[in-house]
């Protein structure tokens, strides 16, 4: 009768190791986002960060320096690869580490780190890249009655779509800053403020002095309304606004900085702004959350209401774009034939016309 054959002991230890490893990477990412998140989340995470026995190593492999602004390499790729897998919109993914990637990496930072706006710092070190290339769900904190909906975290500055309960886009914002404003402004038509059916028939911008306050309202909305390309309203310069509030509106915008600064929109990453409106339709909800109440208990408030600039001397005028210069020659072809030679001077006199006509008004408004 022949011995029971004994388990190969090459095989045993291979389970042992094995089992060892994934111990070690889930206590790796425990400890790494423990860190990170040394503050307490009071219970209304969005996001969820595990690590899954059932499936086999992380497909990125480990770096080995910092990853940050104006770096390139195959792991700076990997990295734009994974940003993207997980919705968090780096910009193209070429290897280069260049702005779009560093404000997605804030938004992850702020999101799924829970580091401080003010510390947030757009560098990737190792530790940070393990929790990153290991599982991280994102999860929404209001089921909608729409399909799609969009999340607005002001203190983190990051918004979030959602279909279906997944995310469709994680992106670094910049909203109102709180602070009181009075500036001359232009208005296209069509635009709040120059929108009455005799201002649309016309077709003019609108150059007004305005007072109000930039703030965004919390509380529970719905897209209203969008336009295509750049408008000029109330707020400042828009790109690809897609309305909620009356004039508030997710846009496109050159500069989104760390901190709020708009005058109560809701900035994006020109970038994002691209792909933002394909993401959310028609009267799909928008939540916004100020992180001392719940949306729900502000309701839909609307926002302070502007009024015009007790300083502003400039009557309110209509603004043609190109016809000042051939309103304004009249008089000077006018002058005496025996002077030919000092009157052929419209195209001179043009320039110093024009002035009335501001095109810098856009670019030091804060939308």
């Amino acid at each position: 009768m022949s011995s029971p054959v004994p388990a190969p002991q090459n095989h045993t230890r291979t389970l042992g190791v094995s089992a060892a490893l994934v111990l070690v990477v889930m206590v790796v990412v425990a400890v790494v986002v423990e860190r990170y998140n040394a503050r307490d989340s009071d219970g209304d995470s969005a996001v969820v960060v595990t690590t899954s026995t059932t499936k086999a190593a992380p497909m990125f492999p480990p770096i080995s320096r910092e990853l940050k602004e104006g770096v390139e390499g195959e792991d700076v790729r990997n990295l734009q690869t994974r940003l993207a897998e997980l919705k968090f919109a780096p910009g193209p993914i070429d290897g280069i580490f260049g702005r779009s990637t560093v404000q997605a990496v804030w938004a992850f930072e702020k999101l799924v780190m829970k580091v401080p706006r003010s510390k947030a710092t757009g560098v990737v070190t190792p530790q940070l890249w393990d929790v990153m290339r290991n599982e991280v769900r994102i999860t929404p904190r209001r089921q909608a009655d729409t399909p799609r909906h969009a999340e607005v975290y002001l203190p983190e500055q990051v918004l979030v779509t959602f279909l279906g309960g997944q995310p469709t886009l994680i992106s670094h914002i910049s909203s109102g800053d709180g602070k009181p404003w009075c500036e001359e402004v232009v208005i296209d038509p069509g635009e709040e403020g120059n929108d009455s059916p005799e201002q649309i028939a016309a077709g003019l911008p609108l150059k007004v002095g305005i007072c109000g306050e930039s703030v965004t309202p919390p509380g529970i909305f719905t897209f209203n309304r969008r336009s295509s390309g750049t408008r000029e309203t109330k707020l400042g310069t828009l790109y690809n606004p897609v309305y909620f509030n009356q004039g508030i509106a997710v846009h496109g915008a050159i500069l989104v900085p760390l901190e709020p600064s708009s005058h109560g929109c809701i900035r994006i990453p020109m970038s994002v702004a691209q792909i933002f409106p394909a993401l959310v339709q028609f009267r799909d909800r928008i939540y916004v959350f100020d992180g001392i109440k719940e949306p729900e208990q502000y309701g839909s408030p609307l926002p302070p209401a502007d009024r015009p600039d007790p300083d502003y001397t400039t009557v309110p005028t209509t603004v043609p774009e190109t016809t000042v210069p051939t309103t304004t020659l009249t008089p000077t072809t006018l002058v005496t034939s025996t002077s030919a030679p000092t009157v052929t001077t419209p195209t001179t006199a043009a320039p110093t016309r024009t002035t009335a006509v501001s095109t810098t008004v856009a670019g030091t408004m804060n939308p």
